[in-house]
């Protein structure tokens, strides 16, 4: 899979700006669109099949919410653009599934750009973090996202919605839904974290009890997802920061504030990813040290068994020779006394470890 993103990247080189062509993998089979059109007092939510439907639902005087599932299909991109002025760089960014979150604004509209962390636990011990890039693009009356696949972790949103009338949400305009969807995915990573914190506390626990090969895979593997979490996070401050400056008409003052609240979720989310690192540094280390030290236990014992045979080989070897005229070969205690000297060499040597507390 990673060698078809790099062919589809390498065949976008050289192509105009503005060149819409898709950069990534295709999750389903056939875009899907869905609206979500309300007021203070009056909701409407529905799955079109066409995308005339769903764009005479952006049309009507209320607010809208547009979800596509799927960025696959150029036609329907490409078409979404030229109905809201949309940028033609704005549409190759959304064809370009590893963007670095960011936000830009065109006037008319805002374009966000999020990565949405999700978590797969495979085993009950063991679990995998995916990242999806998220799309939004907000004008006056119309917010639309574009995600790579169907399912997210909007549900809580959608719910706020059906059993808001007459709350913050359905009264406010598109900029607060965005920041909904915002705060949405920001919450997540709490998620993904307590999910991450107890995968390192349960490498932790090996590693001091009983450091295995499996767990230095297990502590590269948690590396490189808090590498992941990071890359996403650090850039995501920038984003909501600059939204919470916004001098845009797009962004209602009140909305402000609560952005403002998100962007301290995202530095709380911050120190704790740099403690995780901090701390998978430090049980790399103490792998390295534990399998070090046991090495050298066994290399200890393998040394005080060598140094005591080594003078009770040398003994044997001296009476193995077998010489006509060696005097202990015809003395009748000679078999005797040779076990005892051996003996008495090997309790020296012993009494002397023991003295060194090298036993």
């Amino acid at each position: 899979m990673v060698s078809l993103l790099f062919k589809k990247t390498a065949a976008k080189i050289g192509a105009a700006p503005g060149t819409l062509m898709h950069i990534g993998q295709q999750r389903i089979d056939r875009v899907r669109l869905s609206v979500i059109d309300y007021d203070e007092n009056n909701i409407a939510e529905r799955t079109v099949q066409t995308l005339d439907e769903a764009l005479a639902f952006c049309d009507s005087p209320r607010t809208t919410w547009l979800n596509v599932d799927g960025i696959h299909d150029t036609e329907i991109i490409a078409r979404i653009g030229r109905h809201f002025n949309i940028h033609p760089l704005t549409l190759e960014d959304i064809l370009h599934t590893d963007q670095r979150p960011k936000l830009e604004d065109f006037g008319h509209y805002l374009y966000i750009v999020l990565q949405m962390l999700r978590y797969l636990p495979e085993e009950p011990d063991n679990g995998q973090v995916i990242s999806e890039q998220v799309s939004l693009i907000l004008t006056p009356r119309v917010l639309i996202s574009f995600q790579e696949s169907a399912g997210d972790i909007f549900a809580p949103v959608r719910e706020r919605l059906h059993k808001g009338r007459g709350g913050r949400i359905r009264a406010s305009k598109c900029d607060y839904l965005a920041y909904t969807l915002i705060d949405a995915i920001v919450d997540y990573y709490f998620v993904i974290l307590e999910h991450v914190g107890a995968d390192v506390d349960a490498a932790e626990e090996d590693t001091i009890e009983d450091p295995r090969p499996g767990t230095l895979e297990r502590i590269h593997d948690l590396k490189r997802e808090m590498i992941t979490l990071r890359r996403n996070v650090w850039p995501l401050r920038d984003v909501i920061a600059g939204l919470s400056k916004q001098a845009s008409h797009l962004i209602d003052p009140a909305t402000i504030v609560f952005l403002r609240d998100v962007h301290d979720h995202t530095i709380q989310i911050i120190d704790t990813i740099e403690s995780n690192r901090d701390i998978l540094s430090g049980l790399l280390e103490l792998y390295l040290t534990n399998v070090s030290n046991r090495m050298n236990e066994v290399m200890k014992v393998l040394t005080i068994i060598a140094t005591i045979f080594i003078p009770v080989t040398f003994i044997a070897g001296v009476y193995g020779m077998n010489f006509k005229y060696m005097p202990e070969l015809q003395w009748r205690w000679g078999y005797p006394a040779a076990w005892g000297l051996m003996i008495a060499v090997i309790a020296g040597l012993l009494f002397f470890f023991k003295k060194k507390k090298w036993l």
